[in-house]
């Protein structure tokens, strides 16, 4: 029970650590590098999907988003297989957003603690924080864990109310708002996670 507990608070701690750096600190790029350090450390498979992976998977909801910025999307995949894995049992997946700053997009907040918008990404962080202690603890099944990244920012290439995004899985949307950009990335994690062979999908997020 001591070494459990111990195991689920550090893996809390390691997620409060990351949610609470400033945006500067913490871009998209930084974060796949911190979940790419743990995992590894961990045990974890893990993979790190650059801008040109994510447009290659044509995960074009995901890519609506992060335009508006100078700093690239990243998707991060965690995975955990079980030394003896059973072949009935289902397969976890796991998404997470984690939108490292948002500003709202074009359909900008209001500036009145807009600050807090670094925790955008603590969707993101528990779930990286989840594989992080699903490591130690060995459930018996297999998990997969895929986190989206990007900051949701105002530039001349953002994205525009009434624009329409074609998402990974070929569903268009329209984007009546831009501060709409968690559904938008969560869209394109889900459907990769689907396609990596999830078959029971939990999603965590600030608001979404």
């Amino acid at each position: 029970g001591l070494e459990r507990g111990r195991t689920i608070g550090e893996a809390q701690n390691f997620t409060r650590d990351l949610v609470n750096e400033p945006a500067n600190k913490l871009t998209p790029k930084i974060l796949a590098e911190k979940a790419e350090v743990m995992g590894r450390e961990a045990g974890l498979a893990v993979e790190i999907l650059d801008e040109r992976k994510i447009a290659d998977l044509k995960m074009g909801a995901l890519l609506s988003v992060a335009q508006g910025g100078p700093e690239p999307p990243r998707v991060m995949v965690l995975t955990y297989v079980p030394a003896n894995l059973k072949p009935d049992l289902p397969v976890i997946g796991l998404i997470g957003k984690a939108v490292t700053f948002d500003t709202g997009g074009i359909s900008i907040k209001p500036a009145d603690g807009m600050e807090k918008m670094k925790y955008d990404m603590a969707g993101g962080g528990a779930m990286l924080g989840v594989m992080r202690a699903i490591a130690s603890l060995k459930p018996n099944v297999k998990v997969i864990c895929v986190v989206p990244s990007t900051e949701n920012m105002v530039g001349g290439k953002a994205q525009k109310p009434g624009d329409i995004q074609t998402a990974m899985s070929g569903k268009t949307i329209e984007v009546l708002n831009t501060d709409a950009e968690g559904r938008l990335i969560l869209a394109d994690g889900i459907t990769y996670a689907k396609q990596l062979g999830a078959t029971h999908l939990i999603d965590a997020a600030t608001l979404t």
